[in-house]
């Protein structure tokens, strides 16, 4: 017998060892779900409706670029889209860089404000 370390008594093992059931998985399952419509579901919503506006793209569309520039689109093709960001200053940018469409005559007060 020890002063300092008092003797462990063991505990009887249970005769059976019980395994999880569906309700074991019923959590993580949950937390899975959860993710899925607070994460992944609004992303594929969100990517859906930026290809559908790619698509929709015309020459003459107002637009603004993923770093902000806002133009007007003089022609596109299947990649890279050429955007007039001032007077006769063009400059080519991909295709899927192009953040959002603007309301028409956007541009044209955004170029008024500039000149004056």
């Amino acid at each position: 017998m020890s002063f300092l370390i008092s003797d462990a008594v063991a505990e009887a093992a249970p005769a059976v060892a019980q395994q999880p059931g569906w309700e074991g998985m019923m959590f993580p399952i949950g937390i899975l779900v959860f993710f899925y419509f607070l994460f992944l579901r609004p992303q594929h919503k969100r990517t859906k409706e930026h290809k559908k506006m790619l698509e929709q793209m015309q020459p003459g569309a107002e637009v603004v670029t993923g770093g902000g520039v806002l133009g007007k689109v003089v022609s596109l093709d299947e990649n890279f889209v050429q955007v007039e960001i001032a007077t006769d200053v063009v400059i080519q940018v991909q295709r899927h860089q192009i953040g959002s469409l603007m309301p028409k005559g956007t541009y044209k007060v955004q170029m008024k404000k500039a000149k004056s």
